[in-house]
């Protein structure tokens, strides 16, 4: 086996298409978690971004966050998990990283979040996309 033929097997390796997926949910999987065992604290959240009602609205991005990676990982609607936390991270990073309106270190440290979840969301709809193709309706 030449070295290309192995590199080409690594990266077709389901194993590995599922470990990058599982990098790719694991902030949610992460937050999803621990909103739900520090529940007053998703609230608290929610508060703080003038979101409300906070407590139905914790419940759904713990719901979202938890639901849609387990659709990513488990393969069974994973076009839908992916396109639902692509426009959540979008949502999410307009209401908590409006680095426009801050200035300083704050502007910063918000401006790179900002454009990271960018990022997330379009390896999201990637995910999505490349699920749909694959299934044949693309």
């Amino acid at each position: 086996m030449t070295r290309y033929s192995r590199a080409n097997a690594l990266l077709h390796s389901p194993l590995l298409h599922w470990l990058c997926l599982l990098l790719l949910c694991a902030a949610y999987l992460q937050g999803g978690l621990t909103k739900l065992s520090g529940f007053d604290g998703a609230v608290a959240e929610m508060r703080h971004f003038g979101l409300a009602p906070a407590a139905p609205l914790a419940a759904l991005v713990i719901l979202g966050e938890l639901g849609a990676s387990l659709m990513i990982l488990s393969g069974r609607g994973r076009w839908l998990g992916a396109a639902w936390l692509a426009l959540f991270t979008l949502g999410a990073t307009l209401i908590a990283n409006r680095y426009w309106e801050m200035q300083g270190m704050e502007r910063f440290m918000a401006a790179n979040a900002f454009y990271e979840h960018l990022g997330l969301a379009g390896a999201f709809l990637l995910v999505a996309c490349q699920d749909l193709e694959r299934r044949g309706r693309v």
